[in-house]
């Protein structure tokens, strides 16, 4: 079974994040990636995501967090914009405005396909595979790697299991564990670190 694995290395990371910034520039992929990796939402609502779910143009400003109803689940899910995801939407929004003559508006997509659609879940796979590709990164990384890569990181960070249960919506930490794909090389590192 090909099962989406989450990007462990942090060199590995970096590289994939900066790939559409350094290597193949194109601020919407950029932008695809930075949201993926910082909300880790679910590709099917990252690429329902308008302007409007990011930006408040009355107040000419971005919203402090990202508020919608998965999916998937039909919970409400509130995602704190943090300063990466920001700084990607003021490239894209910068990008537009440079390429179009126009500002971003709330009933444009973020992901922006033909005509005023998203992307597709395809499209959003290629993109991720191509960095994938030009990073040679190993194993099956997807749209649902970004997901995994965010829960992975930020366990290792010493995020609260219960925390991660809560934001992926798991009902136990075993599940929490296979989703992340925590495996020996981590347990390994625990006993390694740990000199009582």
């Amino acid at each position: 079974m090909n099962t989406a694995q989450p990007i462990r290395k942090q060199q590995d990371l970096e590289a994939f994040m900066d790939y559409y910034k350094t290597v193949n520039q194109n601020p919407r992929n950029q932008l695809l990636i930075s949201m993926g990796l910082n909300t880790a939402l679910r590709i099917s609502d990252l690429l329902s995501l308008k302007w409007e779910n990011v930006y408040d143009e009355k107040k000419n400003r971005f919203l402090g967090h990202i508020e919608l109803i998965e999916a998937k689940t039909g919970k409400l899910n509130c995602i704190y914009m943090n300063d990466s995801i920001k700084q990607a939407l003021l490239a894209y929004g910068s990008y537009v405005r440079e390429h179009t003559g126009r500002k971003l508006s709330g009933s444009d997509y973020l992901f922006k396909g033909n005509k005023n659609t998203p992307i597709s879940r395809v499209q959003a796979y290629r993109i991720i595979r191509k960095a994938a590709d030009g990073c040679e990164l190993s194993g099956v990384i997807s749209p649902h790697s970004l997901r995994k890569t965010f829960g992975y990181h930020a366990w290792k960070q010493g995020t609260p299991p219960v925390l991660l249960m809560e934001i992926y919506h798991h009902s136990s930490f075993s599940i929490t564990q296979r989703y992340l794909g925590i495996e020996q090389d981590d347990r390994d590192e625990v006993f390694k670190n740990i000199c009582l």
